[in-house]
C-alpha cells in the first residue's frame, strides 16, 4: 500500500515527547477514545492511543450559539448552516506508546516526537495485533490523570481484544500485566478491570 492509499484521519498540529494533537480532516471524524493510531511516515511509524477528543471553534472569539429552535433534527442545523463545517474543528489528543524501528515494534517513547503535519491513520486489526504482542506499554497509558487514564486504558483493551483470535486470553494477559503495574493500587486495578469486561 502506497502512502497515498493509506486512509488518513488528520495531521499532527502539536507534538511533544509523550503526546500528539491531531487536527481531523472532517468535522466529528476523530478516531474513537482508546483507538490505536500511527503516523504514516515511512517505515518508522510512531504509535499513540487516543485519550481525548475535542470539537471547538477554529476562532475562539466566535463561540457557537444555539441554532436549532426551528429545526426538527440536529442534521438539519448543519444543512441550514453549511458554514459551520468551516467554523468548527475536531481534534484529538493521543498518548505516544511506542514506535517502530528496524522493522521492530518498541514499547517505549521514540527519541524524537513526530513532526508537525505528520499524517495520522487509525491502525487496522493486523497492526493492533502486532503492536499488542507485548503489553509493556500499558504503564505509559496509566501515567495520565485519573480517572481519564483508566478509562482510556480500558477503552484501548476493549478495542484491542476485538482483533485477537482469542479475546478472552488477551484480556486475561492484559489483566495480569495491569495487576503487576498497579499492585499497590487495588481499587484502581479493580475499576479498570470492571470497565474492560464486555
Amino acid at each position: 500500500m502506497t502512502q497515498l492509499e493509506i486512509p488518513r484521519v488528520g495531521e499532527v498540529v502539536q507534538t511533544s515527547s509523550s503526546e500528539i494533537t491531531v487536527h481531523c480532516y472532517k468535522l466529528y471524524s476523530a478516531a474513537s477514545l482508546g483507538a490505536l493510531v500511527r503516523t504514516s511516515s515511512g517505515d518508522n511509524p510512531v504509535y499513540a492511543v487516543v485519550r481525548n477528543i475535542i470539537t471547538s471553534p477554529i476562532d475562539p472569539a466566535r463561540q457557537p450559539v444555539a441554532r436549532g429552535s426551528d429545526e426538527q433534527t440536529e442534521d438539519a442545523i448543519y444543512l441550514a448552516n453549511p458554514q459551520l463545517t468551516k467554523l468548527l474543528r475536531t481534534e484529538f489528543q493521543a498518548l505516544i506508546v511506542g514506535h517502530k524501528a528496524d522493522n521492530t515494534v518498541h514499547h517505549y517513547l521514540p527519541s524524537a516526537p513526530p513532526r508537525i503535519h505528520s499524517f495520522i491513520s487509525i491502525c487496522d486489526g493486523k497492526e493492533i495485533d502486532e503492536f499488542t504482542e507485548s503489553l509493556n506499554f500499558l504503564s505509559l497509558l496509566l501515567t495520565g490523570p485519573t480517572p481519564l487514564a483508566d478509562e482510556v486504558t480500558a477503552a484501548f483493551l476493549r478495542q484491542a481484544s476485538a482483533t485477537q483470535r482469542d479475546p478472552r486470553a488477551f484480556l486475561v494477559t492484559a489483566g495480569q500485566e495491569l495487576a503487576r503495574t498497579l499492585s499497590r493500587d487495588l481499587q484502581r486495578l479493580t475499576s479498570i478491570l470492571r470497565s474492560v469486561e464486555p
